[in-house]
Order: C-alpha cells, then sequence, then structure tokens
C-alpha cells in the first residue's frame, strides 16, 4: 500500500489519529479507552471544536503533581490568604496620601 493510500486509511479511522466526534466516540466508547490506554491521547470534538481530550491514567499523573495535605492546606496556602490585610493596607495607603484635616477654633 503506497504511503498516500496508509495515510489516508488512518485518516478515516479516527482512533489512529487520536480526534473523534462526539457521537463516534460515544459509539466507540471502548475503543477510545483502549487507545488511550496505549498511550494515544485521544481528542473529542463538538461540532467541529476540541472538547475535552481523553489519556491514559499514567499520562494523567505525570501530568497533574500528586496532591499532598487536606483540602484545608490547600487553601490556607494559597494566594487568597494574602487578602485577610487587604483592606488594613488600602486604609493605611489612602491615610498616607491625604493632607491632614485643620479644624477651625
Amino acid at each position: 500500500m503506497s504511503g498516500v493510500k496508509q495515510r489516508e486509511r488512518a485518516a478515516s479511522i479516527p482512533g489512529e489519529t487520536g480526534g473523534w466526534k462526539l457521537e463516534d466516540a460515544k459509539a466507540r466508547f471502548s475503543e477510545v479507552v483502549k487507545l488511550a490506554e496505549q498511550g494515544v491521547p485521544q481528542r473529542v470534538s463538538v461540532r467541529g471544536r476540541d472538547a475535552v481530550v481523553i489519556l491514559s491514567a499514567a499520562a494523567y499523573a505525570r501530568l497533574v503533581p500528586a496532591a499532598s495535605g487536606s483540602l484545608a492546606a490547600l487553601f490556607s496556602e494559597g494566594p487568597f490568604t494574602r487578602l485577610d490585610d487587604f483592606d488594613a493596607q488600602i486604609d493605611r495607603e489612602r491615610a498616607l496620601d491625604r493632607a491632614p484635616i485643620e479644624f477651625e477654633r
């Protein structure tokens, strides 16, 4: 089989190119999963636009760092912990910008 015909055949089989229409992926979900397990990420499109990518569990584990600690620890270390003093800092900055108020006697 010539190289052109092999590429055309591969393009006609969604899993070999890693791209599926949603309805095809639903109908052949076992095949989608099997190909993803073999290390070929499977893209699923909805209305012609990529919607999701199905990966093997091993590929996903490589991409996502292992979670450590609790959810409470995650929130306590996050960027929003600095917001507690945000209002106080704004008030201090505003106070420095204003001239002192002088009252008549």
